[in-house]
């Protein structure tokens, strides 16, 4: 039986963000805490800001105003997937446990299992389909075993196995104490959350899902 591990001490905390663009605000005083063992959503409509944000968090991108406070090792997906087309998943997974210094491929080894990308190591990047490139962008963030994830839509692209798949995953590592931030459109998926903020005219609107 799993035991869900939740902190009151936000391992993401991020207060009082703006941000802009030539004249447009896309954030207004965004604040946003996400401790251990949450699994918060993100949603809101194309261009509204969630990638901004998301890219804010990380520390890819640098507010105008205001202050992000990250505590633990940090797992980023964005939604583009950032590889090389002429290596092949192999030389992803050991480019990787280099830059993260990890002594064994055991961890990649086990997400390869759980998002059934196995028969894959020998391929290109170049000559996968969009839902197995995004299966890999979505290994590479998570084979380091991070305790705060940030995924912009970690999931476009995959059939509905593997949908189902990353779902459980997500829902397993919240229950091992990871804080996962999941940005979404989809309204199906909204149960998975614990709580969903909705981006709106640059700011964070909190509500509870249905289960």
């Amino acid at each position: 039986m799993t035991t869900r591990h939740r902190s009151h001490r936000p391992r993401l905390r991020i207060s009082g963000v703006c941000k802009g663009y030539g004249g447009r605000r896309v954030l207004r005083d965004v604040d946003l805490d996400v401790s251990a063992g949450t699994l918060v959503g993100v949603v809101g409509e194309n261009g509204s800001g969630k990638s901004t944000l998301l890219e804010i968090a990380v520390g890819h991108l640098a507010p105008d105003r205001g202050t992000v406070t990250r505590t633990g090792t940090v797992g980023y997906c964005p939604q583009r997937a950032v590889l090389n087309d002429g290596f092949t998943v192999g030389q992803h997974l050991r480019l990787f446990q280099m830059a993260y210094r990890l002594p064994t491929l055991e961890r990649a080894d086990e997400l390869m299992e759980q998002l059934a990308l196995t028969g894959c190591r020998r391929q290109q990047a170049g000559e996968l389909s969009g839902g197995t490139r995004q299966k890999l962008n979505l290994l590479i963030a998570l084979m380091h075993d991070p305790q705060l994830l940030i995924l912009d839509e970690p999931h476009q692209g995959f059939d509905w196995d593997t949908h189902q798949r990353f779902w459980n995953l997500a829902a397993d590592l919240r229950d091992q104490g990871r804080s996962i931030i999941v940005v979404s459109h989809l309204l199906h998926d909204l149960h998975h959350f614990d709580a969903i903020a909705h981006l709106r005219q640059g700011r964070l609107h909190f509500e509870e899902p249905d289960r």
